[in-house]
């Protein structure tokens, strides 16, 4: 069964006469934008909402003539419109009709993905975002009120953020957001100042957790907790952790919150770093205020063919859109960061929030583990801790993990040429006598 949508840019139009008449002889065109299929299946149940036809039209994989004969038997009723609260959206599995599901068997064919190159995704309930990414979701996460209060506190607290200015390809260039860094204490503070490291430099503004962003904090760490032994229990081979996962209580000490003011700020495509997380990271985003989307693409590795023939596309597989509602929890499982990159777009168009107008606010809490303080992460000749990454493009070493210097991120320092493979166990936790052993062999 088919779980997603394909968006073009077009907006819907009445089916044509030929269209209609492919409809008439039972003919379903499989090549046809979801818009004027949508469009067919409006004009033969006029009386149905627009979101309850296009349910329906994925759950049969397309097919117009599949969902108006279910339309027509089943009769689903009108969805009714919330105040007030966010509705979590049911699975599409709900409105599936296949003979096997018919008998009580589950069916044996498994979700592919729909997408195609240049063109994205839309996945809706929670259950279909945590069979195709490696994300799961939980809608109105905190009880209204405090999530309102949170809103409320870090909308005061974005008035003085910045904008984090880095160099790209011998460019400096600023982020198209604004963002502010949080820790526990005022020792966390200070060291955050003097001893960590992010893009070869040292960070100026950083602050002690506000009073909701600590209150949260605990909901969040056991939400995200139950959200990664769910996974690996349903979703992991064998029901066990991935290589590199660390087994022990996912517990968050930092926090990056982002504004986005507007539907033009946003952030690119990028795997957040892995430097001071370690592998198969987890990170905990908690959205609120205006409504945006989340994009997910995964990565594609490139073999000595490709790179001279230049065939491997990154978006070909295309994307996969998430909506994050006010008040939305989104758990980045183990997977992500090393297999998937992620961004929020630009938008045409957003709907104000009642607090927030056009802004969006963003937490993303992190688990910043002790064994990968920069005092234990090695360092280049540049005399800073260096960042951690993993191969994500290449087929030789694809998912292996390095060391290198990242001072050229910084406006107007060169960065140097150290690099050394990075050596873990299957708890993700480091080597480091293995790391000095190889440490000659690299330059």
């Amino acid at each position: 069964m088919e779980v997603f949508l394909s968006r073009n840019k077009r907006k819907l139009s009445p089916p044509s006469h030929e269209q209609q008449a492919a409809h008439d002889d039972g003919v379903d065109n499989d090549d046809e934008p979801t818009e004027v299929k949508l469009a067919m299946l409006s004009s033969l149940h006029p009386a149905l909402e627009q979101d309850t036809l296009l349910d329906v039209l994925l759950a049969h994989d397309g097919s117009v003539s599949a969902a108006s004969a279910s339309l027509t038997s089943t009769s689903p009723a009108k969805k009714q419109r919330s105040s007030g609260v966010m509705g979590a959206q049911t699975s599409l599995k709900h409105f599936a009709t296949s003979s096997s599901a018919t008998a009580g068997t589950p069916s044996p064919k498994k979700a592919r993905l729909m997408s195609k190159k240049g063109s994205t995704l839309h996945l809706y309930s929670a259950e279909d975002i945590a069979a195709h990414t490696p994300c799961t979701i939980i809608h109105n996460f905190l009880p209204s009120q405090e999530a309102d209060a949170l809103l409320l506190e870090l909308l005061e607290e974005s008035r003085s953020f910045e904008k984090i200015t880095f160099k790209l390809f011998d460019t400096v260039v600023t982020s198209p957001h604004t963002s502010g860094f949080y820790v526990g204490s005022a020792a966390e503070l200070d060291a955050q100042k003097t001893e960590y490291v992010y893009n070869g430099a040292r960070l100026t503004d950083v602050r002690t957790i506000t009073p909701m962003l600590e209150r949260v904090k605990a909901r969040v760490r056991e939400a995200v907790n139950a959200e990664i032994q769910h996974r690996i229990r349903t979703r992991y081979p064998g029901g066990k952790k991935l290589r590199y996962q660390s087994p022990r209580e996912w517990s968050p000490n930092a926090a990056f919150v982002n504004c986005y003011a507007g539907p033009q700020q946003s952030v690119g495509w990028h795997s957040d770093q892995l430097t001071y997380l370690g592998p198969r990271a987890v990170i905990g985003s908690l959205s609120l205020g205006v409504a945006r989307e989340f994009r997910v693409r995964r990565v594609l590795p490139r073999d000595d063919k490709d790179e001279k023939t230049k065939k491997t596309d990154p978006d070909a597989e295309g994307q996969v859109a998430v909506h994050l509602p006010h008040n939305s929890l989104l758990v980045m499982h183990a997977e992500m960061q090393e297999e998937w990159k992620h961004s929020v777009t630009p938008a045409q168009v957003i709907d104000p929030h009642p607090l927030a107008g056009n802004k969006r606010i963003n937490i993303t809490y992190r688990d910043y583990r002790p064994e990968f303080h920069p005092r234990c992460t090695p360092r280049c000749k540049c005399g800073i801790p260096c960042v951690l990454r993993v191969v994500q493009k290449r087929k030789d070493n694809w998912g292996r993990y390095f060391w290198m210097c990242h001072a050229g991120n910084v406006p107007g320092k060169e960065s140097c040429t150290f690099f050394l493979w990075a050596e873990f166990d299957d708890d993700g936790n480091p080597i480091w006598e293995k790391m000095k052993s190889n440490d000659g062999k690299n330059g």
